[in-house]
C-alpha cells in the first residue's frame, strides 16, 4: 500500500509510543493526586509541557493540553471571543476547518455574535486588503488557519496578524497541517492563539493543545476540576501529552530535511500529474502551499470514483478533508475559491509523509493517469 494521506493521520511514531508507555502502566497516576505515582505524573505534564512551550518559543503555563485539533479550535475560537469584552464581532475565512466555522456559527447562533468572513482569492489566499475590508473597532477576535487541510495552501499569518492588532483584535491560527512543515513562533506570527493536533505528528489520536498567550482570559468550553489553570477541566491525559511532545519535537528538528525532501517528491508528483492527465488543475496557491501536499480537479470524473480506482492499485489518499468524509455536498474550501461544484466534486487529495518514497510518487503517478482515465472511459 502507498499511503498519501498524511494530512488525514500520520502513523504514530515509536519514539512516541516509548515515551508514553510508562504513564499508561507504571506510573500511572492522576497529576492532581498529592501521592507519589500523582507527584509522579504531574512532573510528567510539567515536562510535557515545557517541551512544546520550547518548540514554540513560549512559556509552559501558555500550553493547554487539548484532545485534538477540534477542540483546541473550539476552545480559542468560544473562549477567547466571549473571554473579550470589547465587541461581538469576529472574523474568519471561508474555508476555515469545520471546528472554527462551526464555532463560530455557535457563538453566532447562541450569543448574538455577528461573523464576517474574510475572502479569499483563487488560490485560496486571505490576502491583507480582504481582511481589512471586514474587520471592525469592535472585532473580538480573528481567526484565520496557517495552513488549509485540504489544498495546503499557507497564509500570510504575520500580515493578516498586524492588521488584527491594529483594531485591538486578538488573533488566532488553526496550525494542525502546517505544524511539522512550518517553522512556528507565536511572536514571528504575531498571533495570541495557536492550535494543534497529535495525530498529524506521529503522536496517538485524541492528543493536541492550544497555546494561549499570556494570561489571556479564555472562557472554558469543558468545566469541573479547574485542571489546566481553570481553562480546560477534566483529569489530564499525562501518556498522550508526552506522546504528543515528544511527537511535536522531533517533528520539529526534523522538519527543515524533511520539507525540502517531501517538497521534491511533491513537485515530481505535481508535474507528472499535470503534463500526462489530460484537464487536470492543481488547487490552492502554486508558491505558498505546504510541501508534502498536492490537491487536484479531474473536470469530467467523480472524485470518489477515482479514489476507488487508485484503492483498487493501492493507492490511499483522499477527496479532500477526512471530517467531511462522506459528505455529498461539495468542498466548502472549493467553492469558497471559485470552483463551481460539478468541478469540486471531482477533487483527489495527496499528502505526504515522511516515509513517502521516490518509487511511491513513481507509482502513484502511474496509477493516478490509469485511474482518470478509467473513470471517464466508463463516463463516456
Amino acid at each position: 500500500m502507498i499511503f498519501l494521506d498524511h494530512a488525514a493521520t500520520a502513523p504514530v511514531r515509536r519514539e512516541a509510543l516509548e515515551a508514553m508507555w510508562p504513564y499508561l502502566a507504571g506510573s500511572f497516576g492522576n497529576p492532581s493526586s498529592r501521592h507519589q505515582l500523582g507527584i509522579e505524573a504531574a512532573r510528567a505534564l510539567a515536562g510535557a509541557r515545557a517541551e512544546v512551550a520550547a518548540v514554540l518559543g513560549c512559556r509552559p503555563g501558555d500550553v493547554v493540553f487539548t484532545s485534538g485539533g477540534t477542540e483546541a479550535d473550539n476552545l480559542a475560537v468560544k473562549g477567547l471571543a466571549l473571554a473579550n469584552p470589547r465587541g461581538r464581532h469576529v472574523v474568519v475565512s471561508p474555508i476555515e476547518h469545520e471546528a472554527v466555522l462551526e464555532s463560530a456559527a455557535y457563538l453566532a447562533r447562541v450569543h448574538g455574535f455577528e461573523v464576517s468572513f474574510a475572502e479569499v482569492d483563487a488560490g485560496g489566499v486571505v490576502r491583507p486588503e480582504a481582511l481589512a475590508r471586514v474587520i471592525r473597532d469592535d472585532t473580538a477576535l480573528v481567526s484565520v488557519q496557517l495552513a488549509n487541510n485540504e489544498v495546503g495552501t499557507v497564509q500570510p499569518i504575520a500580515e493578516l496578524a498586524a492588521i488584527a492588532r491594529a483594531h485591538g483584535a486578538l488573533v488566532h491560527t488553526d496550525a494542525v497541517q502546517a505544524a511539522g512543515w512550518l517553522p512556528l513562533s507565536l511572536d514571528a506570527l504575531g498571533v495570541d492563539a495557536l492550535s494543534l493536533a497529535g495525530h498529524k505528528l506521529g503522536a496517538p489520536k485524541g492528543t493536541g493543545a492550544l497555546i494561549v498567550r499570556g494570561r489571556l482570559p479564555l472562557e472554558p468550553v469543558l468545566h469541573g476540576g479547574g485542571q489546566e489553570r481553570e481553562r480546560r477541566s477534566g483529569t489530564e491525559n499525562v501518556a498522550g501529552a508526552v506522546a504528543f511532545a515528544t511527537a511535536f519535537r522531533l517533528a520539529d528538528q526534523e522538519r527543515p530535511d524533511a520539507s525540502a525532501r517531501v517538497g521534491a517528491l511533491s513537485a515530481r508528483l505535481i508535474g507528472r500529474i499535470l503534463d500526462e492527465v489530460p484537464g487536470a488543475m492543481l488547487t490552492g496557491d502554486p508558491v505558498d502551499r505546504l510541501p508534502g501536499t498536492a490537491s487536484f480537479v479531474f473536470p469530467g470524473t467523480a472524485g470518489e470514483a477515482v479514489l476507488l480506482e487508485l484503492e483498487r492499485d493501492g493507492v490511499v489518499c483522499s477527496s479532500g478533508s477526512a471530517c467531511a468524509a462522506g459528505s455529498d455536498e461539495p468542498s466548502h474550501v472549493l467553492t469558497a475559491m471559485g470552483f463551481g461544484a460539478e468541478v469540486a466534486q471531482t477533487a483527489v487529495r495527496f499528502t505526504l509523509g515522511a516515509e513517502t518514497s521516490p518509487d511511491d510518487v513513481e507509482e502513484a503517478a502511474d496509477a493516478v493517469v490509469e485511474a482518470v482515465a478509467a473513470v471517464r472511459g466508463i463516463a463516456g
